[in-house]
């Protein structure tokens, strides 16, 4: 038994050393006492005994003294390390280098400091950005008539044209010194997020000049004599930009883009021997390419003459040319998928361009790459997210009204459990857009540049995008897929694949770039370690290979242990921040952490460089990051706000479905290990009573469900930062007020179903028998007004547009073909 006990208690002090990460040093003072207790306090085989000490001093030494470790041990291992490598090449090596690391970082070490996550201010507008968002997008959006622009039109009005120019929307990422508006990120997104909400080509329009295109990088890297003259224009909407990155041959590979510049010597704009650029290219899914009236363009620059330096191939260089130069053939448009967004391709040939033509002049040539890398955030972190997230707050307005509104077998639709499923996915997905986007608007406002963080946000939203807009049009039905003025929610779903597709098509953003990116950048210590391997100065080389390999050793081991005994404790001796309703979440996230982080790392080790030809393992393990990260986002909103009781489940719901994604993904990985043996063996120290997370049950499903069946502040936040139309012409307006009408006249229905079923009126339809309530006594005047008040109006609210026969035969609109535009699809700009 004192053997058993001396165990147990070796057991636990290992366990504890392994935990928090103990140095070498303290694990040898650890050491060294027990066994000095064991060589002075009991009786022992002699020869064992000196073995022991034989070991453990020479042990300790190549441990704690750095010089005889970094001999020993580090150079041997960066010398092997250093052979196995995978080959990096520029532009990968560009990507990982490119923006910042911030919560991906501590979510990959396996144990993140919440603390740290929740004391950091959430974004907020300031009041000049809550007064544009009030008075000029406001504004805007009531200008809109969807039908007209989408079907009619096929491009924004005149007039909508000049007020977006007027108000400074192309202008929002541009300083004040510039005359633009200098926005935040949060306020960037509140408007993309509220134009969306009323019509997808408008916000598109908008949006597109504001994240990756000439501003922002004019902004990061233009000259200072481009700066003033292109972003006053810009900001104004004097000069429409747009960005051509994707050719035929080249979509979200961006870097083998087959566009060409040789720098040559031409006659240009009355001069001789001007140094500049010949180019040649064809792009295409060029968004404001057909009205652009300024082109940034992205090719690969050579020098074949030398007339830059020694280097032939320059690589991928930027530049802004205007539409107008000669050589450029630009103006046709694509059609996507009936939205009316300018989008089209457009095509050079022996165009030349002054070297001062470049974004930054010829210090940034070839530098193009870096230089797209570092400007992507904006498009993945702000732009996408608020489009897919004011779609989800709008389903959930929009379709929830409609399931409380539309009835069948006398009773709302939204009361059948089928229905209800879908909603509460619409509801709890909203809710956990919302909360993403938010988190990581704060993220780029406190100076962040967050490019797995960026990808996570692109890729995560317009998936739940799909996911709720495929719910909503299931319940609407019919009037879903009936286009015409009064259709809402048509051109939303028609949207879908657009924003799947563009900066960067969600397959490959799901399994090269979120992991195999974010392995390496937000992982504490690989990137250090690669780098260090590859060292041309082997003295430095081998220090920082030191320090890093055996921080990572220390982490590696300490995730194990810990992962291991929270599985076993079910995550109950975490402490969590806070003593409120999301305590056992941050205590399960935490626990997922570190299984994650082991997880990753054993991963990395078994494969290696392989790891980047397995997609599907790579994408499983960035699933599982991803959801941390999520499931971050919806804790740091529910304290934000408050935690108000009545968001519980709302943030229950969200949180409990992170947690069984991250599960899911830890199962797949290992169910689909290479080895068999230790993808089980990892399994069992991570699950070792199987599977922990359950998702959501049913009775948390029915309260989230209820959010959008009744009015109230829990909808009202929910659904915050939408265009909501009260004029009683628009569909919303009408559907507003047959959703508050049917709410008011449902506590009457509640009086005349109690009369019929005890007696005192005849059964039968409640609707139909408010008068004869009236009558009896039972309601009043007013109450059987309310009760046809909402007849009419869910009446009305139920139609579908249907046209006259020669108003749909007779369509004359034709859409004039041009090699330029065939082609299968990729990513769009």
């Amino acid at each position: 038994m004192p053997g058993v006990i001396e165990f147990m208690m070796l057991l636990a002090a290992g366990w504890f050393l392994l935990a928090q990460r103990a140095p070498g040093h303290v694990w040898v003072v650890a050491v060294a006492a027990y066994l000095c207790g064991w060589t002075f306090l009991r009786d022992s085989n002699l020869g064992i005994l000196i073995l022991a000490w034989l070991i453990f001093i020479p042990a300790s030494i190549a441990m704690v003294v750095p010089a005889v470790r970094r001999l020993l041990i580090s150079k041997p291992l960066r010398s092997a390390f250093a052979r196995v490598v995978p080959h990096m090449s520029a532009t990968e090596r560009e990507a990982l280098e490119a923006g910042t690391v911030w919560w991906d970082r501590e979510l990959f070490s396996g144990k993140p400091d919440w603390r740290r996550l929740l004391a950091t201010p959430t974004s907020r507008r300031s009041d000049a950005e809550s007064a544009f968002v009030d008075g000029p997008v406001e504004e805007l959006c009531g200008m809109i008539d969807d039908w007209q622009v989408t079907h009619e039109l096929q491009d924004l009005p005149e007039e909508v044209w000049q007020f977006i120019k007027a108000n400074g929307f192309f202008g929002m990422i541009i300083p004040k010194e510039y005359g633009g508006l200098e926005f935040s990120a949060q306020a960037h997104s509140d408007v993309v997020m509220k134009l969306a909400s009323r019509s997808i080509s408008m916000a598109v329009t908008v949006m597109v000049p504001n994240s990756l295109g000439p501003a922002k990088l004019l902004l990061h890297y233009g000259t200072e004599a481009q700066k003033r003259h292109y972003l006053p224009r810009l900001a104004r909407g004097q000069d429409v930009p747009c960005f051509a990155l994707t050719g035929p041959e080249a979509g979200s590979d961006a870097s083998s883009i087959p566009d060409t510049g040789i720098v040559c010597r031409r006659r240009f704009d009355g001069q001789d021997d001007v140094l500049g650029i010949r180019l040649d290219w064809e792009k295409r899914y060029i968004t404001l390419g057909p009205v652009a009236t300024v082109l940034g363009l992205a090719f690969k620059l050579y020098d074949p003459d030398r007339l830059l330096g020694d280097r032939v191939d320059i690589g991928i260089t930027l530049a802004l040319i205007p539409t107008d130069t000669p050589g450029i053939e630009i103006g046709n448009r694509h059609f996507p998928l009936n939205l009316a967004f300018q989008n089209g391709p457009n095509r050079g040939h022996d165009v030349f361009i002054p070297m001062d033509w470049v974004i930054g002049g010829p210090a940034r040539v070839g530098q193009g790459w870096t230089m797209l890398m570092e400007c992507l955030a904006d498009g993945r972190s702000i732009s996408l997210p608020a489009l897919a997230t004011g779609a989800g707050k709008f389903a959930s307005r929009a379709t929830g009204a409609y399931a409380a509104v539309r009835k069948q077998f006398k009773m709302p639709i939204g009361h059948f459990e089928g229905v209800a499923e879908a909603l509460t996915r619409i509801a709890g997905n909203a809710y956990l857009m919302d909360a993403v986007r938010e988190l990581t608007c704060t993220a780029l406002d406190t100076g962040e540049r967050p490019s797995v963080i960026s990808a996570i946000a692109k890729y995560h939203l317009t998936e739940r995008m799909r996911g709720v807009v495929n719910d909503a049009m299931d319940i609407q039905g019919g009037s879903g897929i009936c286009l015409g003025p009064s259709n809402y929610l048509g051109r939303v779903y028609q949207a879908v694949p657009i924003s799947i597709t563009v900066e960067g098509a969600n397959i490959l953003t799901r399994s090269l770039i979120i992991f195999g990116q974010g392995a390496m950048r937000c992982h504490p210590y690989i990137f250090t370690e690669m780098q260090s391997a590859l060292d041309s100065d082997e003295n430095r080389g081998v220090r920082e290979f030191d320090r890093a390999l055996f921080s990572h050793v220390r982490m590696v081991l300490a995730n194990a242990s810990r992962a291991f005994f929270h599985a076993l404790t079910a995550g109950r001796f975490i402490a969590a921040p806070v003593r409120d309703a999301s305590a056992p979440y941050y205590r399960a996230l935490t626990h997922m952490s570190a299984a994650f982080a082991f997880a990753a790392d054993v991963t990395m080790l078994m494969l290696g460089g392989a790891l980047k030809r397995k997609e599907r393992l790579s994408a499983r393990l960035g699933d599982t990051l991803s959801h941390l990260y999520l499931g971050s986002a919806v804790l740091k909103r529910y304290h934000d706000q408050g935690c108000p009781e009545a968001d519980e489940p709302l943030m229950r719901w969200a949180s409990e479905t992170c947690l069984y994604e991250i599960q899911e993904g830890l199962y797949g990985l290992l169910d689909n290990f290479p080895n068999p043996l230790v993808g089980r063996a990892i399994r069992g120290l991570l699950f070792p009573w199987g599977r922990r997370f359950r998702g959501p049950d049913d009775q948390l499903g029915e309260k989230v469900a209820r959010i959008v069946l009744e009015p109230g502040d829990t909808r009202d936040r929910l659904t915050a930062g939408l265009y909501l139309p009260e004029d009683l012409s628009e569909p919303v307006g009408r559907l507003e007020d047959a959703f508050l009408k049917v709410s008011l006249a449902e506590p009457v229905l509640t009086k005349i179903r109690a009369a019929m079923k005890n007696g005192q009126l005849d059964r039968g339809d409640p609707e139909a028998a408010s008068d004869a309530a009236m009558q009896a006594g039972i309601v009043s005047r007013e109450e059987a007004n309310q009760v046809r008040a909402a007849v009419t109006a869910r009446r009305d609210v139920i139609q579908v547009d249907a046209f006259m026969p020669d108003a749909l035969s007779k369509e004359t609109r034709s859409w004039n073909s041009s090699p330029l535009s065939h082609g299968v699809a990729g990513q769009s700009l």
